[in-house]
């Protein structure tokens, strides 16, 4: 087994044990489930833990709001729901099976050890249910492309710690393709330079997602649903039980991350270093040391216009427009797209509340309908300025109860929308999927999600300058509740600023003037 990373990246650590001499993993094994048997024979908790986490439920009680949120129940803007499309969403699921409903979330043999602990050669397939191939098969069907069979008993025989691939085979691909969804997680992340990200820079700090991300019991640390958007403490030492997420700035920086006055021996650094400290109790850290998202050569998706899918050529054949560079900017299966690299997020305040618009709630189509909504007073010691993605859509609705639609989309079959194209039939069999009702009446209403921006991370010579928010047309420009100098203007503040500079020049010209005066009279005498 090969070397795997310490938790820091930055030291390989030896194993203290060779998975290839272990006779439980020799094979054969016909299915993962095989080899999850196996892997239980010594690690007997394992699965146990593994379905006691968001992770294999997809399911989660906001104790603050009250919405019972995760893929089972959520809508979002991009591939909409999984409802009647687990056979091609739930690869992404650390399990083997999950195609319907029916799915035993009981059963320790469905979890799937390998997708997560794999060093390579190991891929589920979407439409598999959750399954790799275990046969060559033609895939996708129809394309004329072959995949070859997993070897389960090599893979099982070099398993090692998760890694940035192992994580982003899911995450960086999450929406549909890479980097569509967040905004700051792509495939440009596996080897990064420091330039990209600081932390997980291979030339940097070379972290793995859970050097921050750290597991307890396979509860990895960390979740969009429930974010931590303020951790106004010092940093966590090791081995405490803080009970603090150990994935916040704080817990490595601590809330005074900069050098201030106790340190310093300057004026001029003690300054500085108190002003950005000060600054700390308004902005989110990733405010001004993330710049800009999508900066790794890997476009995101800002926008998705489902109404346009559907359209066929003139020969009755779906088609995909591509724009210069080679991205798909159309496709008759998902509509029109607007894709963004180096993007400038936007600023809300945000305090960690966020509640989401489901499939039983009504909208308001005449407005743009949010997906979620980001909470958080100006200026309350509980909330930050954060950087977001916000994302736009398009997506179908319903006339008579006003409620966003999950289609049946990607399941290949008579009513999915990828192969009939027929909008009527999707929506049809994705509400009955999902237990949804449908009128049959259908329109598309305008939406909007927010994505906190949170990774890319740059060099510390790259973060924001004063004068990126402290402009008339800066950063900020879109954010209240506080009076920023440099873009907010009071004419009695200007005038006592003036003022007060005048009086200023005035007494240090008074001194100055004293000071020739007193030593040219001590030349006198």
């Amino acid at each position: 087994m090969h070397a795997v990373a310490a938790d820091s990246g930055s030291r390989p650590t030896a194993p203290t044990a060779d998975h290839s001499k272990f006779k439980a993993l020799q094979g054969p094994f016909k299915t993962g489930e095989d080899v999850t048997q196996a892997c239980l024979t010594c690690h007997t908790e394992a699965a146990k833990q593994v379905m006691s986490t968001r992770h294999w439920t997809w399911d989660y009680a906001n104790p603050g709001t009250g919405q019972r949120l995760g893929k089972k129940t959520m809508l979002n803007s991009f591939c909409i729901a999984d409802r009647s499309n687990e056979a091609f969403c739930n690869a992404c699921h650390a399990g083997y099976g999950w195609k319907d409903d029916k799915f035993d979330f009981t059963s320790e043999k469905n979890v799937d050890c390998l997708v997560c602990h794999n060093t390579g050669q190991y891929a589920k397939l979407p439409g598999l249910a959750g399954h790799p191939a275990y046969r060559r098969m033609e895939y996708p069907p129809g394309s004329g492309k072959f995949v070859e069979p997993v070897n389960l008993p090599r893979v099982a025989q070099r398993i090692g710690k998760t890694s940035r691939t192992t994580c982003g085979v899911c995450h960086f691909y999450g929406g549909g393709g890479d980097g569509v969804k967040h905004g700051d997680l792509d495939s440009s992340l596996k080897n990064p330079r420091r330039e990209l990200d600081v932390h997980m820079g291979t030339d940097g700090g070379n972290f793995t997602c859970a050097t921050c991300h750290k597991t307890e019991s396979h509860r990895v640390a960390g979740s969009r649903v429930a974010p931590t958007a303020v951790d106004p403490h010092g940093a966590i030492l090791r081995g405490e039980k803080a009970g603090r997420n150990p994935a916040t700035c704080q817990a490595c920086h601590g809330d005074r991350p900069h050098p201030s006055a106790l340190g310093a021996g300057m004026l001029g650094a003690l300054s500085k270093g108190d002003r950005l400290n000060a600054h700390s109790r308004t902005l989110a850290c990733q405010t001004c040391h993330i710049p800009a998202f999508a900066r790794g050569g890997v476009p995101t998706k800002m926008a998705w216009d489902w109404s346009t899918a559907g359209t066929l050529d003139a020969n009755g054949k779906p088609f995909q427009k591509k724009d210069e560079r080679g991205h798909v900017i159309f496709d008759s299966k998902k509509g029109d797209f607007r894709l963004g690299e180096n993007m400038k997020p936007d600023y809300v305040w945000f305090d960690g509340r966020v509640d989401y618009t489901l499939r039983t709630d009504r909208i308001d189509p005449a407005h743009l309908v949010q997906i979620n909504r980001f909470h958080g007073t100006p200026g309350d010691s509980s909330a930050r300025i954060w950087p977001v993605k916000r994302f736009t859509g398009k997506q179908p609705y319903d006339l008579e109860y006003l409620t966003l639609l999950v289609p049946h989309t990607a399941t290949p079959d008579d009513t999915a929308l990828w192969f009939n194209f027929d909008w009527p039939k999707a929506l049809a069999a994705g509400t009955a999927a999902a237990g949804q009702p449908f009128s049959g009446k259908f329109g598309f209403a305008e939406t909007e999600m927010l994505w906190p921006i949170t990774h890319m991370v740059a060099p510390r010579d790259k973060a924001l300058g004063c004068a990126e928010c402290h402009s008339r047309d800066g950063r900020l420009q879109g954010v209240t509740g506080i009076y920023l100098p440099g873009r907010d203007h009071a004419p009695w503040l200007d005038r006592a600023g003036f003022t007060l500079a005048v009086l200023a020049l005035l007494g240090v010209l008074s001194h100055g003037a004293l000071r020739i005066l007193t030593r040219n009279r001590r030349k006198e005498h």
